[in-house]
């Protein structure tokens, strides 16, 4: 265990997924304190700081360094630097850099300070009308299509609602795939852009949207919500 006496201080802080007045006021006061500010892509972040006019000097933290630096961060810290880690968009951590950090920083006996925030799962959640009282989160999809036959019919026999992120690039692929293993009347959200000027939320069975837009091409974020063909309120409106 450090001296926390001599120790800075991690923060995890949530960002806007779209629109930028979504950001709490926590997380204002904190980046614009911190000493540095971890950023998954400092160009797209120094967007979010001159808004907000942060001057806080940037860091790159990203998939592709995270497992290099995670020691060094932790030293730092526990040598009384104040950090802050910011993602793209949303939460850290979820499809995103931050798990391993937080891990490291936790054995070396530093608490993480969770800042919470925007988040496009809970957002799609919401959105989707679809039963909430019990889902399962799956991240991004495998894109070989044998793990990814494998994934979807672990999802699909869950019964759960399921709630995916994918690529605008194979969206139109997952659209056309879902009657096949959740049924063509399987209740289907799919979220695009959220809290963003070209939002967008389409809903309908498995076979109308895979019909009406399994050969668009699409842009932007998107998360796609699936019910269970069987599945019903009962339950969750009983309690």
């Amino acid at each position: 265990m450090s001296d926390s006496s001599h120790t800075g201080a991690l923060h995890i802080v949530a960002t806007p997924i779209g629109n930028l007045e979504d950001i709490t006021v926590r997380a204002l006061r904190v980046l614009k304190e911190a000493d540095v500010i971890l950023a998954e892509d400092t160009r797209h972040t120094r967007g979010l700081c001159a808004h907000y006019d942060i001057h806080t000097r940037l860091e790159s933290y990203h998939i592709f360094n995270e497992h290099g630096k995670c020691a060094g961060l932790v030293k730092r810290i526990l040598s009384g630097e104040n950090i802050a880690l910011v993602t793209d968009a949303g939460m850290p951590c979820i499809s995103d850099p931050g798990f391993l950090l937080i891990r490291e920083a936790v054995a070396a006996g530093i608490e993480p300070d969770i800042l919470p925030g925007a988040s496009a799962l809970l957002f799609a959640v919401a959105a989707s009308a679809l039963p909430s009282d019990r889902f399962a989160f799956h991240g991004f999809l495998p894109v070989k299509s044998g793990r990814r036959s494998t994934r979807l019919k672990e999802i699909a026999d869950s019964k759960l609602t399921a709630v995916i992120f994918e690529s605008p690039y194979r969206l139109s692929k997952l659209l056309n795939e879902i009657p096949e293993y959740f049924g063509a009347s399987a209740p289907v959200a799919v979220i695009r852009e959220a809290t963003k000027l070209h939002q967008e939320i389409l809903r309908g069975t498995a076979a109308e949207l895979s019909e009406k837009y399994g050969r668009k091409s699409w842009k932007g974020e998107c998360v796609v919500v699936i019910g269970s063909a069987d599945g019903t309120m009962e339950e969750y409106e009983a309690e």
